[in-house]
Order: C-alpha cells, then sequence, then structure tokens
C-alpha cells in the first residue's frame, strides 16, 4: 500500500508496539525515524529494519508516535510538540481517559494530538510488521481535532493494516478493562497461586492453565503502569468477578445437592461467553478475508 501524503514518522518508544509499528510503516515506504532513551532500543529496531536513528537534522515529520508506557506519554507527547518533531501526534497506550485529560490539562496542542491504542492479535510476542493486521486500532478524537489530524493518523492505522474504531476515552477504557485488563489480573493470581504446589506437582498441568497464565508474560512493572492508569473501569470488573467466585465458594462449601445445578448454571454462563468471543473472532476473520487488498 502506497502512503497517500504520510511519507515521514517519528517513532518514540522502541519497545514491541513502537519497533512493530515503525516496521509496518517502513515496509509501507515511509521514512521512519527511531528514538528511545535507550540507544540500544533503538539498536535493536534498526537492525530489524524498522528505520534509522533519528537526528536534530531531520525536518518535522508527518506523523509522531508516542509508544511508551501510560505514565510517560504525556511528559514525550509534550515535549516532542515543544520540539516540533512533527505535525501530527498519536499514541498507543492502554489507558485513554486519563492521558487524554493530563493531555489537556499539560497545555498540549490538542489539535495535533490523536489519543490512539493499537490492539495486537492474540498470542502476537515479538515486534512484527503484521502485529496489528485485522486487527481493531481505537482511536479517540477530541471534539474539537480537526479533519486534516484525524486523516494522518488514519492513514498510519491503514498501513499498518488494522481498522480504525473511534471511541470516547471513557468507552474505551471500560473495554479494554473487560477484554483485556481483567485476564490479566486473574492470570496474574492464578498464576502466582501455583507457588504453593509442589513444584513436581507442576508437570501434572494442562494446555487449558499454560492458556490461562500466558497473559503474565507481560512486563510486570508496565503492567502495573497500565493498570494503575485504568484504576476504576479495572476494580469495577474485579468486584463483579469477585462476586461471582465468591458465590461459586460458598455454593462449594454448603455441599448441598443442589450444588451441581447452580454450578451448572454457573458454568453454563462461561461456555455462552467463550462462544460469543469466538463468534466475534469468526466473523473478524471472514470479513478480513473479504477484503481485496488482504489486510
Amino acid at each position: 500500500m502506497t502512503p497517500a501524503f504520510l511519507r515521514t514518522a517519528v517513532v518514540i518508544g522502541c519497545g514491541v508496539t513502537g519497533t512493530s509499528i515503525a516496521l509496518a510503516l517502513t515496509r509501507a515506504g515511509v521514512d521512519v525515524a527511531l528514538a528511545d532513551r535507550d540507544p540500544d532500543a533503538v539498536a535493536r529496531a534498526q537492525r530489524r529494519g524498522a528505520g534509522t536513528p533519528w537526528a536534530p537534522s531531520r525536518p518535522p515529520a508527518d506523523v509522531v508516535v508516542v509508544a511508551t508506557p501510560p505514565s510517560a506519554v504525556v511528559d514525550v507527547l509534550h515535549d516532542a510538540q515543544a520540539r516540533g518533531l512533527g505535525h501530527v501526534c498519536t499514541d498507543t497506550a492502554g489507558t485513554k481517559d486519563i492521558v487524554a485529560a493530563e493531555a489537556e490539562l499539560r497545555g498540549c496542542d490538542l489539535k495535533g494530538y490523536v489519543p490512539g491504542h493499537p490492539l495486537p492479535a492474540r498470542g502476537a510476542a515479538g515486534p512484527s510488521a503484521s502485529r496489528f493486521a485485522g486487527r481493531p486500532w481505537i482511536l479517540c478524537p477530541y471534539d474539537t481535532t480537526p479533519r486534516w489530524a484525524l486523516a494522518a493518523v488514519s492513514e498510519l492505522v491503514a498501513l499498518c493494516g488494522a481498522t480504525r474504531r473511534d471511541m470516547t476515552p471513557q468507552d474505551h477504557d471500560r473495554a479494554v478493562a473487560a477484554v483485556s485488563h481483567l485476564p490479566y489480573v486473574v492470570s496474574a493470581v492464578v498464576a502466582g497461586g501455583l507457588l504453593d504446589l509442589d513444584p513436581e506437582l507442576l508437570p501434572l498441568a494442562g494446555d487449558e492453565l499454560a492458556g490461562l497464565v500466558r497473559a503474565v508474560a507481560a512486563v510486570p512493572g508496565a503492567g502495573g503502569d497500565l493498570l494503575a492508569h485504568n484504576a476504576g473501569p479495572v476494580a469495577d470488573r474485579l468486584d463483579k468477578t469477585a462476586a461471582a467466585l465468591s458465590a461459586a465458594a460458598r455454593m462449594l462449601h454448603r455441599g448441598e445437592d443442589t450444588v451441581p445445578v447452580e454450578l451448572a448454571l454457573l458454568l453454563e454462563l462461561g461456555e455462552r461467553g467463550r462462544t460469543a468471543l469466538e463468534a466475534a473472532g469468526e466473523d473478524r476473520t471472514a470479513e478480513d478475508a473479504r477484503r481485496p487488498d488482504g489486510r
């Protein structure tokens, strides 16, 4: 896909997300400059073919992507705008309400900033140009966001092979609390509980447990930063989940004849949720297959 007007970009933050975006843009013909406070991270991304190190002599880019943890986004955004690194900025943080509000309070140029959040494919691991192919990429524009800024970030999304979806920051945070952040916390709790077992018993685990705890592979520090920035919606989801688990525990403690039926109803809800999630994945795959560009 040839870029229409997005010809240059700066990616700040050369972790998995930033490097993947840089790889996708470079493959699409965009001239990408890389920046990170860790020179080794820039060097690794460059060796992968994601771009070249940013230099002060570079003119302002069409788009600047801030691919840092949520707590660093506003500082990096403000600095990038003050230094004139690009005409339009976006970010990749997994929370949006606090970040968007802090950007406004900090005095960032909101006309040149479009909050965003790409969602990678399930099970995606290291940097890859196809990490976001066919996946949703949420944008949370302000009411005052000009069309030209939104168009630039929309092209970025398209060049990464993702599908743009607009949401309010509040709706975004409630949604990711349910589909991403809650599973992360639950998997961490379940995985932590394994430490009570004799290590010789762990080989008894099957694929079910491995799949459940896979989300814990994220860096704990980064995960804590993410959850803290979405504390309210995540806490609400945890309360609801804890109540359901407590109800199941009470059923089992009672040991009455009706317990199997009551538990069957609870498990039936779980099966319906699993079916709905799989159906959503099948619908997305079928839609992607119909797209003539394969993206």
